[in-house]
């Protein structure tokens, strides 16, 4: 079981094994060893932290990162609005710091991911052993040569030029499978979803964006936060019919 301890004001701290140093104090190794879940810790800056059990969420903040990964809050959605389920085989491509395989994994059965690129997938698989997921198959594969494998329920195309792994994408999905493409610009999903319609077996579902504002509470008086988490990509869905 990994610890976590989170202090008032909401920052979390991953504990590693070894002293917990932080701005606001320092607390042993062995006293978070011994604590049990639930017990309140004073640093020696009388700082108080909280011992929780550590969520996969709380792991995932901590990954190892590369290239860039799709937000939490797209992902999140992805699998909301295909109805991602714990019996599912998902490809993903490419495979970048594996942010995209790792939320997934979490959720499915199966996930294989490719990437061109070998510097890549020794993050991803330094953070698969990070999180201790055994249902991640990453490996080193063009996805725009074809996929290996097949009768799947998603294809995630994280590429510069999806529509360029469009048909092979359709080849290795089951009927009613899903392939979703995140793109930062518009004119990619303009080119993507021109090759969609234009395949025949594939319906356009729809492309959007999805964007998060927070807002302060202060008892009666709330406002949106300055900077909010607005466009990052453009999600597109297809299905296989």
């Amino acid at each position: 079981m990994d610890k976590l301890l989170i202090d008032l004001k909401g920052r979390k701290y991953l504990f590693k094994g070894k002293d917990m140093h932080t701005k606001d104090g320092f607390i042993s190794a062995d006293e978070i060893k011994k604590a049990k879940l639930g017990t309140v810790l004073k640093t020696n800056k009388d700082v108080l932290m909280t011992v929780l059990e550590a969520s996969f969420l709380d792991k995932y903040w901590k990954i190892k990162r590369g290239a860039q990964i799709i937000p939490i809050k797209d992902l999140g959605f992805i699998a909301a609005e295909v109805g991602l389920g714990k019996d599912w085989v998902v490809v993903d491509s490419g495979s970048g710091s594996g942010g995209s395989a790792l939320f997934f994994a979490n959720l499915c059965k199966k996930v294989y991911t490719y990437d061109i690129r070998e510097d890549h997938l020794k993050i991803v698989e330094h953070n698969i052993e990070f999180l201790g997921l055994k249902n991640i198959v990453a490996k080193l594969h063009d996805i725009y040569s074809g996929i290996p494998v097949k009768d799947v329920d998603m294809v995630l195309l994280d590429l510069p030029s999806p529509w360029e792994a469009l048909e092979h994408a359709k080849s290795a999905l089951k009927n009613g499978g899903w392939i979703v493409s995140y793109s930062p610009c518009i004119p990619q999903v303009m080119d993507f979803v021109e090759k969609v319609r234009a395949s025949e077996g594939l319906l356009f579902f729809k492309a959007c964006e999805i964007t998060e504002q927070e807002w302060d509470v202060n008892e009666r008086k709330v406002r949106p936060k300055s900077q909010a988490i607005g466009h990052s990509g453009f999600l597109t869905f297809v299905r296989k019919i």
